[in-house]
């Protein structure tokens, strides 16, 4: 598998999805529960946020508070898409892009063999290595929200 690629698909499908949401419905509830395309872009940032911590932690470490809050337990979505609420969709946006550009620079530092060691991040489960959470919780992730707004734009065609 190669990470990198995953996390430009993953992206390019999501964004591909963000085009085609009018101006003026980011911020309309409903596309996922009751959470926006903005509140979407806010929880999708969020998780970005993770992922550079987990990379920045293959390469030297440092501190991981959205990785802790993200182990802790289910308010970590709520909690995070809450904290992006006074946000502009714009800003939210920006944010999102601004971490999945850390993202692909940091994923290019990992050697490959670290990507598809078993037992790396003993917290999501020893039988997965960090390549397996990418395709899982990034790729997946993203196709899966970008379905969801796609569903959501189907009624403004």
């Amino acid at each position: 598998m190669n990470a990198t690629d995953i996390l430009k698909y993953g992206n390019r499908t999501f964004q591909a999805s963000l085009n085609n949401v009018p101006p003026n419905e980011w911020e309309t509830s409903g596309v996922c529960g009751y959470w926006s395309v903005k509140n979407i872009v806010a929880h999708l940032a969020s998780h970005e946020c993770v992922l550079v911590e987990v990379l920045t932690s293959f390469l030297g470490g440092g501190p991981t508070p959205y990785l802790n809050e993200f182990t802790a337990g289910a308010q970590f979505n709520d909690n995070q898409v809450d904290q992006r609420q006074g946000l502009t969709p714009e800003q939210t946006l920006a944010e999102y892009n601004d971490t999945h550009a850390k993202v692909m620079s940091l994923i290019t530092q990992v050697p490959i063999p670290t990507l598809q060691m078993v037992g790396t991040l003993p917290w999501y489960g020893p039988e997965y290595a960090l390549d397996d959470f990418i395709v899982y919780g990034f790729y997946g992730h993203k196709r899966e929200h970008s379905a969801q707004i796609n569903v959501f734009t189907d009624r403004f065609k």
